[in-house]
């Protein structure tokens, strides 16, 4: 085995910009701006239903990230509909849309039922793809070969909810799978050609600064097309508060001028070849416990990001090391 260390080069991101973004890679396919609408279809998660666990991950609420117009009693159709007009007023040029499957688990039913909603969002004019939240737990090879198929006529994406690589973590946030349950579903994934994402929370308790930042090698060695990071934010109503309650000291949050350095030394290790589409998250105030970051907002974060990277001459990769057999 080999080492190889990755030098200044140029990548395709366009824009000038010091990390593959993920607006920029919609861009180079489409030409144009393309939005996502999120959409709750109803499904549950193996954790929730008492098939792995019960209570679902400790820090879920979903009511913390899920639009308002997302609710499972009303249609794919209508809340693609509804989630046009509730992103107009501030994504007017968007002229295509991908319909976002993100609350739960989206491939945890059969395979039939998956076909109808799928299909149906297909169906709405304007949409281009799918990007199809789910667990690593929850995809099997009947699932997969349908999904191969989808991916050959329109933009598909399955983004798996990984977390964490260490399954001490895993386990203590209940997930109810492990990290390599995570690695064969991306491999087998990636495999069939299908684009493949992961999702990824720093500070979650229990981990030091230190093994979160050394999860960028590993995580860099996935075949993953695209990549999702936020901070851990403490949510109300969840196990992780009262953990939180009774046990601060064990949790690692950031203060926003902490998250910027972290993540640009994340970064810096991060595969240059992933597109990345998010850097922090965002939930209402009026579900966080604390005070969160303020009135700091994402893309406040995000141009705050960008900036350092500009005055530290640094870029997505710089440190990245490429491991070669």
């Amino acid at each position: 085995m080999t080492t190889i260390q990755i030098e200044k080069k140029v990548y395709q991101w366009g824009h000038e910009r010091r990390f593959n973004a993920y607006s920029n890679y919609f861009r180079r396919i489409y030409g144009a701006r393309v939005q996502k609408v999120s959409i709750d279809a109803g499904f549950t998660c193996p954790n929730r239903d008492g098939t792995k666990g019960s209570g679902g991950c400790t820090y879920c609420n979903n009511d913390a990230f899920n639009p308002s117009y997302c609710l499972p009693s009303k249609s794919v159709s209508q809340q693609i509909k509804e989630g046009i007009e509730f992103h107009k007023w501030r994504y007017s040029e968007a002229v295509s849309y991908l319909a976002y499957f993100q609350a739960y688990s989206n491939t945890y039913a059969p395979l039939e039922t998956l076909k109808k909603r799928y299909e149906e969002a297909l169906s709405y004019p304007g949409v281009v793809g799918l990007i199809i939240g789910t667990r690593p737990d929850c995809i099997d090879e009947e699932k997969l070969a349908y999904l191969k198929d989808l991916s050959q006529r329109c933009y598909l994406a399955v983004e798996y909810g990984i977390e964490s690589c260490y399954n001490k973590t895993l386990e203590r946030i209940n997930r109810g799978h492990s990290f390599e349950d995570a690695v064969r579903a991306v491999e087998r994934t990636a495999s069939l050609g299908i684009n493949t994402g992961a999702h990824f929370i720093f500070g979650l308790p229990g981990e030091t600064r230190e093994e979160m930042l050394n999860q960028a090698s590993v995580i860099s060695g996935l075949p993953l097309t695209t990549v999702k990071f936020h901070q851990l934010q403490v949510i109300k109503g969840t196990t992780m508060e009262k953990e939180f309650q009774n046990n601060p000291d064990d949790f690692e949050l950031f203060t926003w001028e902490e998250y910027l350095d972290f993540f640009i030394s994340f970064l810096e290790r991060l595969n240059p070849a992933f597109v990345v589409e998010r850097f922090t998250g965002e939930a209402p105030p009026r579900f966080l416990t604390g005070e969160g970051w303020g009135k700091k907002r994402t893309d406040q974060i995000v141009n705050l990001i960008e900036k350092r990277l500009e005055e530290l001459d640094t870029w997505q990769g710089k440190k990245y090391v490429e491991i070669s057999n």
